[in-house]
């Protein structure tokens, strides 16, 4: 049985019926009103780009990255405009209105629509996704490049080394995702100079009770292990080298008791410390990275009968689930080595987050698709999965409401309907191919180069 389209009243507004229906499982359109509303962001008079609309538009530019804001637009509408009654055509709204509308949104709803939909989901049944009956949660970072503006250089400012200055502003990015399933449940972003360890302890805020945290050493800090049992969390993380907790006791398992101190002296003076446990460990296939080299962990997991160091030391690499979920935003979602659109920084925060929003709704609904199909969410392919969504964004506009549901079954059929084969066994290195360019490095005389005085065939002279 095919589907049916829809049929609206001649007396609906058209920006009253403009969503992405398809994504309505994972963001719901009552949840986006709440935060226009809630936030005061309604619109004062009847707008082509009212903010709901807006806040829609943000997450749409998520999804089709590759696109201009204004063919965004007309993707986002695509499916509605071909169903509208009336003899009339609706155009969308031009380059202009449409910056306009952003910056009258701000940046605001968009990351409070993000703190209120994006939420671990994994179930217990999810694979891979708890350890020991506890969550597993990941958190790394990122540097972002922006776009080159002034107003982007002295907000989010540049990096600086000795080949000279960056290529483009850039930002810190703090991820903290769910590494069974790959959703970024928290996020936040600052001018690039700022240590990921500030933005580690900021994403704590939605760390809790039943979960297990991890992170690279780049994040070690006594506060950070603190704090995360203070919101009642276990931690799993890497110790750095100059990092030496004070041993207490040996264990069966070949781990050790310490305590771990803060680096402040007064505080240490203070007798401020924590009691942790020491895993240490190597790696003996020499086609490994980190073959021969000593790793040490530290964890709140205190009792080897129930948390074996060498469970939690192999465990310890699916932090690196959250790695690939970065590199699903940055390389597949959106295009590699392409800086964000924005030209102020309060639009580049505001994409950032519809940006994550828009993986969180593709990641729940690969989530669902893998659940009925019963596979590991890991066997899904992200690509094959946005590019589904993006095909199916105007088929859910058209299709009459009482069928939407099946449409929707349809749609996580699709994803699921090709799985991936199981991950290989397999490691690479951390290199480049490409380390740096033959071409000279720009400088700010390049900014107002001068321009030719005559045509182009004017300036051709054949030689004698």
């Amino acid at each position: 049985m095919g589907f049916k389209l829809r049929t609206i009243a001649h007396d609906v507004r058209f920006p009253d019926e403009v969503r992405l229906n398809a994504l309505e499982q994972a963001v719901p359109q009552a949840v986006v009103e709440a935060v226009i509303t809630d936030l005061g962001a309604e619109e004062q008079r009847t707008r082509k780009l009212p903010a709901a609309v807006t806040l829609w538009l943000s997450i749409a530019m998520g999804l089709f990255t590759n696109m201009a804001l204004k063919q965004v637009l007309i993707k986002m509408v695509k499916g509605l405009r071909y169903i509208w009654p009336g003899d009339e055509d609706y155009e969308t709204a031009n380059r202009s209105a449409i910056c306009q509308a952003r910056y009258r949104l701000g940046a605001q709803p968009v990351v409070e629509l993000f703190h209120r939909v994006c939420e671990p989901m994994a179930t217990e049944q999810t694979p891979g996704a708890f350890l020991f009956g506890l969550r597993l949660m990941s958190i790394d970072g990122d540097i972002e490049d922006v776009p080159d503006t002034p107003a982007n250089l002295a907000f989010f400012g540049r990096h600086h080394g000795g080949r000279g200055d960056g290529a483009f502003p850039q930002m810190q990015a703090v991820y903290l995702c769910e590494s069974g399933t790959h959703a970024i449940c928290d996020a936040g972003f600052w001018p690039c100079h700022t240590s990921e360890r500030v933005g580690g302890l900021r994403v704590l805020r939605s760390v809790g009770e039943g979960m297990l945290v991890m992170w690279d050493c780049g994040f070690h800090s006594f506060d950070m292990a603190v704090r995360t049992r203070q919101r009642k969390a276990h931690f799993l993380g890497r110790l750095p080298a100059h990092v030496k907790p004070k041993f207490v006791k040996a264990l069966p398992d070949g781990s050790y008791l310490a305590y771990l101190y803060p680096s402040d002296y007064q505080r240490k003076k203070r007798g401020e410390h924590l009691l942790v446990r020491v895993i240490e460990y190597t790696i003996d296939d020499p086609h490994r990275s980190g073959h021969g080299e000593l790793h040490r962990l530290i964890t709140s997991l205190l009792d080897p009968d129930l948390y074996p160091a060498h469970t939690l030391a192999c465990e310890y690499h699916q932090r690196w689930e959250v790695e690939i979920t970065i590199d699903e935003v940055n390389t597949h979602q959106r295009l590699p080595d392409i800086p964000l659109r924005s030209q102020k920084p309060a639009g580049v925060i505001q994409e950032a987050y519809g940006l994550l929003i828009a993986h969180y709704a593709v990641r729940s609904i690969m989530h669902q698709a893998a659940r009925q199909s019963g596979l590991d969410p890991d066997r899904l392919s992200f690509i094959n999965a946005v590019q589904i969504i993006r095909d199916a964004i105007s088929e859910f506009q058209m299709t009459t409401s009482e069928q939407l549901p099946r449409l929707y079954q349809r749609l996580l059929h699709d994803i699921a309907r090709h799985p991936l084969p199981e991950r290989d066994n397999r490691s690479n290195p951390r290199v480049v191919k490409r380390k740096m360019s033959k071409f000279k490095l720009k400088r700010e005389k390049h900014l107002f180069w001068p321009q030719p005085s005559n045509s182009f065939q004017e300036a051709v002279v054949i030689l004698n």
